[in-house]
């Protein structure tokens, strides 16, 4: 089968689209070889008798949360571009817009947020500069540069590669280790730049869980834990996140009652629910106008949400509430708008069949805690906590300093 563009929520030529096509094939071939089993299918329309697959998270930073607390996983998750793209690794990225008061203070106004694969972005951008341009301008709402998507003043006069390349330095980041170097995709949260909120990592972790491991043995199984099966691999940091546990679990209950799986159409990431109902202005509701959805075509697809006031408004973020259990504490950034957010793909799993006792994973790994803040990205996010300090620490001290006369 073919995929629809993700959400729908482009109208692209039928080779654009097959473009997009190629691209989810090739990932899933540098995937086959390892992760490969009858329990996981790229096309959904092989399966009969189709059920959704409830595999989603909450879109808030976990490692932060684990790694020190809650209060300094909102402080780092909603530190700028710094926190984006150190932390934001649910395939949920957000940015802060800061707008000025009556007072001239800057002040949080809203929050843009995003699930959008950045291969797809880096796909239509490849094939088809007009539709790309096109699709920031719908997103952002003003047209940007050439120089802004592509660093020169004619990106056709570049080769498929070179633009992919010049893209992806200067808006998607490479999909590695390196960040975008322009403002399109920093100072706005237009699609998904952190490297593991990639395609490949998509497929990897759904096709990596949709096996039915156990313990005991193939005569008598029992179905694997989130600990054996990240023990097992030796990948213990990964059921420290929201996103992988879910996906993995969410895969390997299905295959082990004898059910495969698929991404149904079209493949993306979406947000999946939002409670709105938390978040609350002088005690009474927001206005339904502070919550835009986009980039879907339909509830259940959307890929972008900006919450918030308008600039014609008069309030900004900080003017709200958040209403968690008996108490309301005040909304300080995106951090507390995403804990109210689970996202994730749209999952399908086909009629149960037999499992041969042969096609059991047996697992021999512990099944005790696995110990979330001793990872070793706790450490990285020290680092990042001190770095928060002494920034703010030197924002402090700056107004007292200046005009200081020896």
């Amino acid at each position: 089968m073919a995929y629809d563009v993700p959400g729908r929520a482009d109208q692209l030529n039928a080779d654009l689209t097959q473009k997009w096509n190629e691209t989810i094939q090739a990932a899933y071939r540098d995937l086959e070889s390892r992760f490969g089993s009858r329990f996981f299918t790229l096309d959904p329309d092989t399966l009969i008798g189709t059920i959704p697959a409830p595999i989603k998270w909450f879109g808030d930073p976990a490692e932060p949360n684990f790694c020190l607390n809650a209060d300094v996983a909102q402080q780092l998750s909603d530190w700028g571009i710094q926190g984006r793209h150190a932390l934001h690794n649910e395939y949920c990225e957000y940015r802060i817009i800061h707008r000025a008061d009556a007072t001239g203070r800057m002040r949080p106004k809203r929050v843009q947020i995003t699930t959008e694969l950045r291969e797809y972005w880096v796909t239509v951008a490849k094939h088809d500069p007009q539709a790309v341009r096109g699709m920031v301008q719908a997103v952002l709402g003003f047209e940007p540069t050439w120089e802004d998507l592509y660093g020169v003043a004619s990106p056709l006069a570049l080769t498929e590669e070179q633009r992919e390349t010049a893209f992806s330095t200067i808006v998607a980041g490479d999909g590695r280790n390196s960040q975008p170097t322009g403002r399109l995709n920093t100072d706005h949260a237009l699609f998904m730049s952190h490297p593991i909120n990639g395609l490949d990592d998509l497929l990897y972790i759904v096709m990596f869980g949709a096996k039915p491991y156990a313990s005991g043995t193939t005569s008598n199984p029992t179905q694997a834990t989130r600990e054996q099966l990240f023990r097992e691999f030796n990948a213990q940091h990964l059921a420290c996140r929201h996103a992988d546990p879910n996906a993995a679990m969410g895969a390997l209950g299905a295959a082990f009652n004898g059910h495969t799986v698929a991404f149904a159409n079209p493949l993306g990431m979406y947000i999946r629910s939002f409670t709105k109902d938390v978040f609350l202005l002088n005690g009474q509701p927001i206005p339904d106008s502070w919550v835009r959805w986009g980039r879907g075509a339909t509830e259940g697809m959307y890929q972008r949400l900006e919450f918030g006031p308008g600039d014609d408004e008069p309030e900004f973020l900080d003017n709200i509430t958040v209403a968690i259990g008996a108490n309301d504490e005040p909304l300080k950034g995106g951090f507390q708008v995403v804990q109210q957010m689970e996202v994730g793909p749209l999952v399908v799993i086909g009629q149960s069949t037999p499992i041969a006792e042969n096609e059991y994973v047996i697992l021999s790994a512990s099944d005790a805690p696995i110990q979330c803040r001793e990872a070793r990205i706790c450490q990285s996010i020290q680092r990042l906590k001190q770095q928060y300090d002494d920034e703010n620490q030197m924002v402090r001290i700056a107004p007292r300093t200046m005009g200081f006369r020896s």
